[in-house]
This record gives C-alpha cells, sequence and structure tokens, in this order.
C-alpha cells in the first residue's frame, strides 16, 4: 500500500511540475493541461450520433501544448501544436489532420475565451479559413464554436458541448 501511496503522490508532484514549468505566454491555458474532454456535435441525432474526444497535454519543455482529436473513434481526427511567437507577438497554432489538409493559426486569449483564425490549406471542401472560440466553463466543461470562409461566404461550423472524460481514448485509423 506504501509503495502505490507514493507513485501516486509521486505522479500528482510530476503532473503539477509540468503544469508549473509550462511557458509565461502559455499559462492562461494551464487549466487545460492534462485533460480529456468528450463532447457530441449539436448537429448528432441518435440515428447518427456525432461525438470529438480531445486531449490537451504540456510539450516541448512547457514551450508548446498539444491537443490531439478524433470524432467517431477515428472516422476524422487531428493534432494542433501551440506556441508563442516572438516575431508576431501572439499564441500561434499549426493543426494536422487525418483529411490531409491543415491550418496555421493566431490565437487570441479574451475575457476566458480563445478565439482563433485559421488560415487553410489543402481542403477538399473549398474552406480556406475557420473562426474558432474555445472556452472553458466555470463548471470545468469545455464549449468550441467555429465559423468556416467557404466558397467565398461565412457558414456557420461546428458547435460542441464537451464534458471532462479521463477514460476516453483518441482514436485514429
Amino acid at each position: 500500500m506504501k509503495k502505490y501511496l507514493i507513485l501516486i503522490f509521486g505522479l500528482v508532484i510530476s503532473q503539477s511540475n509540468e503544469i508549473n514549468s509550462l511557458s509565461e505566454r502559455l499559462k492562461p491555458l494551464k487549466s487545460y493541461i492534462g485533460k480529456t474532454f468528450k463532447g457530441e456535435f449539436s448537429n448528432s441525432t441518435p440515428e447518427k450520433p456525432v461525438f470529438d474526444v480531445q486531449h490537451w497535454e504540456r510539450i516541448l519543455n512547457g514551450k508548446g501544448i498539444r491537443i490531439t482529436h478524433s470524432v467517431n473513434n477515428g472516422e476524422y481526427g487531428g493534432e494542433s501544436i501551440i506556441m508563442w511567437d516572438d516575431e508576431l507577438e501572439s499564441l500561434v497554432s499549426w493543426y494536422f489532420t487525418t483529411a490531409g489538409f491543415y491550418t496555421q493559426a493566431t490565437i487570441v486569449i479574451e475575457e476566458g475565451k480563445l478565439s482563433s483564425t485559421e488560415k487553410v490549406t489543402g481542403n477538399e471542401n473549398g474552406i480556406t479559413e475557420v473562426k474558432s472560440i474555445v472556452q472553458l466553463l466555470p463548471n470545468g466543461n469545455l464549449h468550441t464554436k467555429s465559423q468556416y470562409f467557404q466558397n467565398g461566404k461565412w457558414v456557420d461550423g461546428h458547435e460542441i458541448q464537451y464534458k471532462e472524460d479521463q477514460k476516453a481514448k483518441i482514436i485514429y485509423r
């Protein structure tokens, strides 16, 4: 029993040290680190359920954050990396997808919300930009909403309500 307590205590200290050793520019995101969220798309139906799982982690000695996600157990997925760009004096991200396209974004954090504007490269559906808002709510849930610039006009994208779910898994096929 003593071994297990020491192991658990060591893991708690290790995770705490990882969060505390996060770059100053990334510290506003520390409450996301180490968490896995599972959410249902707003247009999901019982006949055709659509779920997303995402996991946030500290990477690159605290200089970056990685967000991995998968939709419906690997139908689609991607990986984002967020870092501070000294030249732009902004948080930036890169998002790579299983669909073969990628995005580059600038991120602004205001009033507890992450707002990003992404330039999209290689999307087969004519999407060239994405605007997103991500918010960690006071109850610990996560909410995301997006709009796409598609075929010359802005259209509503996805909206997802997430709950923390440490048992949920990121799956790629």
